[in-house]
Order: C-alpha cells, then structure tokens, then sequence
C-alpha cells in the first residue's frame, strides 16, 4: 500500500484540523501547510503529525 494518511495539527492552537494522504517513497520530509483553523479563526501553518 503506497499512499499513507496523515494528521495535519496547528501550530499555534495544537489542534487537528485536517488528514491528507502522501506516498512516503517520493515525499520523505514532513509536510507543512497553510491553512485554515475553525478554531484559531484565521490562517496558520499545520504541521504533520504521525
């Protein structure tokens, strides 16, 4: 199974907010994207959790 789900938790609030897949044989570093927070109420960077 090449794809593997992953937990994206905010930076700034520690919650997770959003799951996503990657294949761990093409991306091997740790993803961080921007997005949005319900619970912050703005744009803030999330980070991969296993």
């Amino acid at each position: 199974m090449p794809q593997e789900i992953i937990t994206f938790e905010c930076t700034v609030c520690k919650n997770r907010n959003y799951s996503s897949t990657k294949n761990p044989k093409t991306v091997t570093d740790r993803l961080q994207l921007s997005k949005f927070c319900k619970f912050c109420r703005k744009h803030s960077p999330h980070k991969e959790i296993k």
